[in-house]
């Protein structure tokens, strides 16, 4: 990988990384490309905000684009990049057939983040008030989703039960996935957080825009922390997220030693005073970045199994993972009040992310899967006929659908 390439990165938002996951996601997968010599183009049709990063200290050019408009095509011909990386399958349903079309030896790439139809399918259940099973995956986004992982050369799953899921469940070929979780620097435990007697109440923290984080923070507020005050009347619970709505604020109750928050400026601060995080979602999907920053943070934490899946491999957990609100406020004040289990379940914390996230393991891998598909790409191409198939009708419906929109909005 020794001459410049260029990657377009087609943002579905300007990365926040204080604000999500998917922020710090982004980033760090510039910074893979960053470090084995590609050039990198960041362009997006949403909005910047005050909290998106700033390109200038990574060093990498912007674009403002627009969906439904042929501006993209002269913009992506003069760049002619070597690779687009797609940020999630909602921005290769808009431009996928264009690059496609204009830059036909592009490599094609979707960053998944998470798999929305799973997502969507959780919820679904969630919202029956039913058991999930795998006919919630039959979904209308799984369709949309699905499709254009087919279509595109590589969609990178960042959890390992995602991996499995597309393959066992929806068939697709292991050829056209990539496993690269979060990318981390290995944890020494060098006792720099603040110490289990300097350590105080709860946190729950989440970009409030996502849905499983405002509906977690509700079923806190109504099922569990009761629960916990009973036993822990001094204990407070902060609820911390980027862009809290009215219902969201409505929660606060200082009586209760509920407190909504609202944004905050430093995530691992809050975090590495708090004694206890707590995560109880109750659908969702991907990896959790919250539990990822307690666990960085050295601060144990309680969730359920949808928040700890494709998160610890076998590994013991760095806290608890129950699924009722009694189990889990019993874990919940017993690690608030137990040093030992405390600070063995630090232990476990910094175990899963030396053993599961370290970014050593997973980036040349990735270099190499980049640099062999490039090499290739004719021939894995040949390989995927249904992909093929797919972005032949996919372009056909899709640009003239465009095109339409494109008149119409003159």
């Amino acid at each position: 990988m020794n001459e410049t390439k260029h990657l377009l990165i087609i943002g579905i938002v300007w990365p926040e990384p204080k604000s999500s996951a998917a922020g710090s996601r982004m980033l760090q997968l510039i910074e893979v490309f960053k470090k084995n010599n590609w050039k990198i183009i960041f362009a997006s049709s949403a909005t910047r905000t005050d909290f998106c990063f700033d390109p200038k200290e990574l060093g990498i050019e912007t674009h403002s684009i627009e969906i439904n408009n042929s501006s993209f095509d002269s913009f992506i011909k003069q760049l002619s990049p070597d690779c687009v990386l797609f940020d999630r399958f909602i921005t290769e349903e808009q431009f996928g057939w264009r690059v496609a079309e204009i830059c036909p030896a592009a490599m094609r790439i979707i960053d998944t983040e998470d798999l929305h139809c799973l997502r969507a399918a959780r919820q679904q259940a969630f919202k029956e008030g039913k058991e999930f099973e795998e006919s919630y995956l039959i979904n209308d986004t799984a369709k949309r989703e699905i499709a254009s992982i087919l279509r595109s050369d590589l969609s990178l799953i960042i959890s390992i039960a995602e991996m499995e899921l597309l393959q066992s469940f929806f068939k697709v070929d292991k050829s056209l996935l990539h496993y690269i979780p979060f990318l981390l620097d290995k944890m020494d435990s060098r006792a720099k957080w603040k110490s289990f007697e300097e350590r105080n109440h709860f946190i729950s923290i989440g970009n409030f825009l996502h849905e499983p984080n405002w509906n977690a923070v509700l079923y806190l507020k109504e099922s569990i922390w009761p629960l916990i005050r009973k036993q822990l009347p001094n204990a407070e619970m902060h609820v911390y997220g980027a862009y809290p709505s009215q219902k969201v604020e409505q929660l606060h109750n200082a009586k209760e030693g509920f407190l909504i928050k609202g944004r905050a400026e430093d995530a691992k601060e809050v975090m590495s005073n708090a004694k206890l995080c707590l995560a109880p979602l109750r659908f969702g999907a991907g990896l959790k970045g919250k539990l990822i920053e307690a666990m960085q943070c050295e601060t144990p934490s309680v969730t359920t199994d949808i928040g700890a899946e494709g998160m610890h491999d076998n590994l013991p957990w760095n806290g608890a993972i129950k699924n009722s609100p009694e189990a889990f406020a019993k874990a919940a004040v017993e690690l608030y009040t137990n040093e030992t289990i405390w600070k063995q379940s630090q232990q476990n914390g910094i175990q899963i992310i030396n053993e599961c996230f370290d970014k050593n393991l997973f980036e040349e891998q990735f270099v190499n899967r980049i640099t062999e598909l490039h090499e290739n790409l004719t021939s894995h191409r040949q390989q995927n006929f249904i992909g093929a198939m797919l972005m032949h009708h996919t372009a056909s419906s899709t640009k003239y659908m465009s095109k339409w929109i494109e008149e119409k909005n003159k």
